[in-house]
């Protein structure tokens, strides 16, 4: 079996994720976390609306992780972010996360946004 090494570019990928922390690039994040080429930083979650629009121009989609269950988006975020001409796609945070670690690893344009498990 040959295995090849993946190369995630400017992004770091998600390594991991437990009860209320996630592992991205080595490094540990507890609470809610933004990543993408941009780097990572915490996110304040749902209503924390201003370090998703500093994106705009760097993401397609934004990836929600709305943690071990899924759940709807509120309106007002989705339609902001929409109107902004980002993409948003909701799912529970271990999917996402699997999701975004494919699409970057792709030279994709996008970002997570997940709420711990």
């Amino acid at each position: 079996m040959r295995l090849t090494e993946i190369d995630f570019g400017e992004a770091r990928p998600v390594d991991g994720y437990g009860p209320g922390f996630f592992r991205i690039g080595g490094a540990v994040y507890q609470g809610a976390v933004l990543t993408g080429t941009f780097g990572t930083s915490g996110w304040g979650g749902y209503d924390d609306l201003e370090p998703l629009l500093a994106v705009v121009e760097k993401v397609d989609v934004i990836f929600f992780g709305t943690g071990a269950e899924v759940a709807h988006l509120p309106s007002a975020l989705r339609a902001a972010l929409e109107e902004a001409g980002i993409g948003v796609e909701a799912m529970n945070s271990p999917a996402a996360c699997r999701t975004y670690n494919v699409l970057v690893s792709e030279g994709r344009r996008v970002a997570l946004a997940a709420l711990p498990v």
